[in-house]
């Protein structure tokens, strides 16, 4: 029934609330019945004077609530109206209380209750939308963990000694940080000719776990926390979720705009700045020397903790000074395993400030529960015996491989990449939007990020652009294959919006 056309009803909230509100209204009247086509996103969209993704949005809330389903290729069919009743039990609980004397409400109050609420719910989270939950074999380009080239033979055989020399402290909770975990820790985040002290280690659930213990232990809730306005976002969201105040500094090809991160300081206040300057995530740049020096000069100025955020910084060498020799009173450095060696063991570190360094520990434990033995003992171990270095020149190798493919599917297009960097930051040609793309990659079973899943606030800056992670899948030629839907994509925009209806 492709010449369908909703009356939108009319009231607040989100046009695609509304919109997935008539249409289940339709399903559960017969207006649309079992079977039913529903138009294309694009002619629909036209029709009603709205975008496309409102449409798709619309299309994905009463796809979640079982009403219609989605056929690649085909478009999207109605699949039935109200669920079959059982026994006699009404399909929805409202249901039960009618009789025949009484008049006939909408059997489909739990929907409407639902799209209301959606219409009045607050966002849940720093722009990112409702997704349905991918499937189960979707390819995942939406990870740059680091690529399986046999850590788990490694891995066992040093598990393998742990449980025979260490029972009982496997048995145990951990209570106390070792020499060999502040060694190896101190080993992993050196950088240039900079090497941290080794009292000022501290070991971490990963690399996430250290900074949210970070901020727990510099800040309170109220207290702001300043961002690029492009940058990993769960730690904001993260520090949202913990009473903190996210606010953004506006970025550019090198990192945090100097003149801006001033502005913000001097009016807002922020007690706490997150950076990435070794291969920023998404955009893969670098902060330069000078750079870096700016922004200790201003955090010194307002009093200011720098967290630099260097996991990624473990895969490429280079001669820039890291922000903790620059400043060692005020920054907490950290980095962790999980893309150049195993994201699985969970292995991360911190080298704070001598005055800050139990603060963190106590900060994560509370947090945490604490580190698990085993897999800090394990991360100790991959360090100090040389295999940590050994399984990290192998994943360069297999990103450099992965790296070329990319190139080779993708040549033509406009992206920003690296050899030594898990993932691409690819400019979508026309009439391709961010979120629009990553819906149809979803439909068509791969998975990425569009832009929004790295802005840390609300903004009018528009990017067109999609980060593709191509480290995940479990070899080169599923590299490939993901990245060849994602080439026929680019190519065919017309096919991408029909394969999401």
């Amino acid at each position: 029934m492709t010449n369908w056309l909703p009356e939108l009803p009319a009231g607040k909230g989100p046009m695609y609330a509304r919109l997935a509100h008539q249409i289940a209204e339709d399903i559960m009247t017969g207006t649309l019945p079992s079977g039913a086509k529903l138009p294309p996103q694009r002619d629909l969209a036209y029709d009603l004077g709205v975008t496309v993704g409102t449409v798709g949005r619309a299309y994905a809330i009463v796809r979640e609530r079982g009403l219609v389903s989605g056929e690649v290729g085909r478009g999207t069919f109605v699949l039935g109206s109200a669920p079959a009743q059982e026994n006699g039990q009404a399909a929805f609980p409202e249901q039960a209380s009618e009789t025949a004397s009484q008049p006939r409400r909408n059997v489909f109050t739990p929907a409407v209750a639902w799209t209301e609420a959606a219409m009045t719910a607050p966002d849940p989270g720093f722009g990112s939308t409702r997704a349905a939950v991918p499937p189960a074999d979707a390819m995942r380009l939406d990870s740059t963990s680091a690529p399986e080239v046999g850590q788990a033979e490694i891995i066992g055989l040093i598990l393998s000694d742990i449980t025979r020399e260490s029972p009982h402290e496997i048995a145990s909770y951990t209570r106390s940080v070792s020499d060999d975990w502040r060694e190896a820790g101190r080993r992993w985040l050196s950088r240039s000719n900079w090497s941290p002290d080794a009292n000022t280690i501290v070991p971490a659930n990963g690399a996430q776990a250290a900074i949210m213990a970070i901020l727990a232990a510099t800040t309170s809730p109220g207290d702001r926390v300043a961002f690029e306005e492009l940058t990993y976002s769960s730690i904001a969201r993260g520090a949202a979720l913990s009473g903190r105040q996210p606010v953004t500094v506006a970025r550019d090809e090198q990192g945090p705009v100097p003149e801006d991160l001033e502005r913000v300081c001097s009016q807002k206040h922020p007690r706490v700045l997150f950076v990435m300057p070794t291969i920023h995530n998404p955009t893969l740049s670098t902060m330069g020397e000078a750079r870096r020096k700016d922004i200790v000069t201003i955090a010194r100025q307002h009093n200011l903790w720098l967290v630099e955020d260097e996991v990624y910084g473990s895969l490429r060498n280079t001669d820039l000074t890291p922000v903790a020799a620059l400043a060692p009173e005020r920054t907490f450095h950290v980095g962790s395993l999980s893309k150049s060696v195993t994201a699985g063991v969970r292995g991360g570190w911190v080298s704070a400030p001598t005055s800050h360094a139990q603060r963190i520990y106590t900060a994560h434990k509370m947090l945490s529960g604490g580190i698990a033995y085993l897999l800090a003992e394990l991360s100790s171990r991959l360090i100090l015996s040389g295999a940590a270095a050994t399984l990290r020149a192998r994943i360069l190798d297999e990103i450099t491989a992965r790296h070329a493919i990319a190139c080779a599917c993708l040549d033509g297009h406009d992206f920003i990449s690296a050899p030594d960097t898990p993932f691409l930051w690819l400019k979508l040609p026309e009439p391709w939007m961010s979120s629009t793309f990553k819906a149809a990659a979803n439909s068509a079973g791969v998975l990425i990020d569009d832009e929004d899943e790295f802005k840390t606030g609300r903004s009018g800056k528009v990017y067109h652009r999609v980060r593709i992670g191509f480290s995940n899948p479990r070899n080169r030629e599923e590299t490939r294959q993901g990245l060849t839907v994602l080439r026929q994509l680019l190519d065919n925009p017309a096919t991408g919006y029909d394969s999401f209806e």
